[in-house]
């Protein structure tokens, strides 16, 4: 396990960064960071779906309002022509690819997965940006196999890339608090850097507000930065805050817009080495989300199809092609639809999708 040392003068100073700059001045920072990495007036956005596999867990987390004991009637477990049909109205729309997640089912069989993938690609095919690394660590557990081999066999299967989803705060302390179930901190990040060794790009992110202190927030993104130093693995950093409501932490009070920027303009100072931040507006709103594209983000994230943890906790926005495309322009920028790894599509595709 690696060791950040929050007594050096790099962490102290990103902390009083943090706690003391004017939001202005902070945003402006990150906006330098941006204009240099990104220097063209242009933000992205795909076209995708999320695809809840499952929603049974049992991994009890105490933010989620989204899973279901596995004996609990409203569990279920899509099968794959179900699976198929949303990839294929998500194509209808222009999509270019499904985020593929579940639930830590123990029901399941690994075999499942694997030819899953490969029905996908043969009968759908589209790219599959599908399992956390708490999930690829609950399946090595689960099925008594080396966390590298379960990554080889889903990459073999048909898998292209791996969320972030989980990051939750990498800090040990916190996790055990709020998802001890859970992959920790070298594990959740373990699975990331095998990831990039067998040549996968992966994203990668942050849910704040857990009651986490705000140093813990910065050793997060030194935790991340670091791996990005040795791999060079991480496509894109998405932070977003808690939502509690519905969750079995609904006493936690909702951080604000302040927060959030304030937040995502130190990971844009922070993770210079990471290309991509996007703008949580699924979460923050369009408006906020707007704002963000002046606080370091260079994405607008996804058109979203389909989202069911977010909203199942009773906070989600909405949004067409079109209305994001509007939010973009009106901040001063370019549309333009990506790929997963963030390279542009050649021609807009026609609007129509709107």
């Amino acid at each position: 396990m690696s060791h950040i040392d929050r007594s050096s003068p790099e962490f102290r100073d990103a902390l009083e960064m943090y706690e003391r700059a004017p939001l202005l001045e902070l945003g402006a920072r990150a906006d330098a960071v941006r204009r240099h990495l990104h220097p063209e007036s242009v933000v992205s956005y795909i076209v995708d779906r999320n695809i809840n596999y499952t929603n049974v867990c049992v991994a009890d987390c105490a933010f989620c309002a989204f899973y279901r004991r596995p004996k609990d009637g409203e569990g279920y477990i899509l099968s794959f022509e179900e699976i198929g049909a949303k990839i294929d109205e998500c194509k209808a729309l222009g999509g270019m690819q499904i985020l593929l997640q579940g639930g830590h089912n123990p029901y399941i069989p690994f075999e499942w997965y694997l030819e899953l993938m490969r029905y996908i690609k043969q009968h759908h095919p589209i790219h599959i940006h599908g399992f956390s690394p708490s999930e690829v660590v609950f399946f090595s557990e689960r099925y008594k196999i080396p966390m590298p081999e379960v990554v080889r066999q889903l990459r073999d299967a048909g898998l292209d890339s791996i969320p972030g989803g989980g990051g939750e705060i990498l800090v040990d302390a916190i996790r055990e608090r709020v998802a001890r179930k859970k992959a920790q901190t070298d594990e959740w990040l373990g699975v990331q850097e095998e990831a990039h060794r067998q040549g996968m790009k992966t994203s990668v992110t942050m849910m704040y507000g857990m009651g986490e202190s705000h140093a813990d927030r910065i050793e997060h993104l030194f935790r991340i930065r670091e791996v990005q130093e040795r791999t060079g693995g991480f496509t894109a950093f998405i932070c977003w805050p808690l939502q509690p409501e519905g969750t079995a932490m609904a006493d936690h009070v909702k951080t604000d817009a302040v927060s959030y920027l304030r937040t995502l303009a130190m990971a844009r100072i922070i993770l210079d080495n990471v290309p991509n931040l996007q703008s949580s507006w699924v979460t923050m709103g369009l408006k906020v989300g707007q704002v963000a594209l002046r606080f370091g983000a260079n994405d607008f994230g996804s058109l979203m199809m389909e989202e069911n943890v977010v909203s199942a906790a009773g906070t989600t926005y909405r949004a067409t092609i079109a209305e994001m495309e509007r939010s973009i322009r009106d901040a001063g920028f370019t549309p333009r639809r990506r790929r997963q790894d963030y390279s542009l599509l050649e021609e807009p595709l026609a609007a129509a999708a709107a």
